[in-house]
């Protein structure tokens, strides 16, 4: 079973930057769609992002022209870099298959929190 694993969160100021990597134990060719989602406290998990298997890309209107999603199918690794960082973009961020059949477990996720 592929595992997923979230990295790349901080503390960063607003109007801050942040790269996520999210690394899988195999491949994510398996996955055609890929995304990444965030929680924040009191809500509900809402995917930002998200990317087919050749590249084509999706965004949440509250990040689109900030959020920049991509995949590097060799490394088994997808990628959010984040621009102009807001402080309701605090949450933890996670990656998984858009696709909920044959899903991977959701992991740890990784921590992004902007504030002065």
């Amino acid at each position: 079973q592929v595992q997923l694993v979230e990295s790349g969160g901080g503390l960063v100021q607003p109007g801050g930057s942040l790269r996520l990597s999210c690394a899988a134990s195999g491949s994510i060719t398996t996955f055609y769609v890929m995304g990444w989602y965030r929680q924040a406290p009191g809500n509900k998990r809402e995917m930002v992002a998200s990317i087919t298997k050749g590249g084509n890309t999706n965004y949440a209107d509250s990040v689109k022209g900030r959020f920049t999603i991509s995949r590097d199918n060799a490394k088994n690794t997808v990628y959010l870099q984040m621009n102009s960082l807001k402080p309701e973009d605090t949450a933890v961020y996670y990656c998984n298959s858009v696709a909920t059949s044959g899903r991977p477990p959701w992991g740890q996720g990784t921590q992004v929190t902007v504030s002065s």
